[in-house]
């Protein structure tokens, strides 16, 4: 990942996570979703099975904050982003996201806060997963 030509982020294998923060999210679910993320079994063991989590592949994480993802499409042709958090918020949920996540002992990127980035990604595989904190507390 790059911000004006300079590369600030950069994983090998693991999970390009982009992060979202809603404008009703709070400190618990950052933690919640950090512990979620790395401990998810997605990655093939021996068998080909996803029985893997990324400390069990030495895999890494590269965390990118990325508020568009509270687009709301409803109405009109122009977005709505009044479900995202204000960036003071976000910032501070993405920073406690990216604290909870690196005390997992896995290796975490990050892009810039509030900056274009460019992201290239190599998507090794069929897996693209959506984790909602609305969906994870109810659970």
């Amino acid at each position: 990942m790059t911000v004006a030509g300079e590369v600030v982020g950069a994983i090998g294998c693991g999970l390009c996570v982009l992060l979202g923060v809603a404008a009703s999210d709070s400190v618990a679910e950052a933690d919640l979703l950090s512990r979620k993320i790395v401990g998810l079994r997605i990655f093939d063991d021996e068998a080909g099975q996803m029985n893997r989590a990324l400390d069990d592949i030495g895999g890494a994480l590269l965390v990118v904050s990325q508020f568009t993802l509270h687009a709301d499409c409803r109405r009109g042709r122009r977005p709505s982003f009044a479900a995202a958090a204000p960036a003071p918020q976000a910032e501070a949920l993405y920073d406690r996201f990216v604290t909870a996540a690196r005390s997992s002992q896995v290796r975490v990127e990050t892009g810039r806060f509030q900056a274009h980035m460019a992201l290239a990604l190599v998507n090794d595989g069929p897996v693209t997963i959506v984790l909602d904190t609305a969906q994870l507390r109810a659970a």
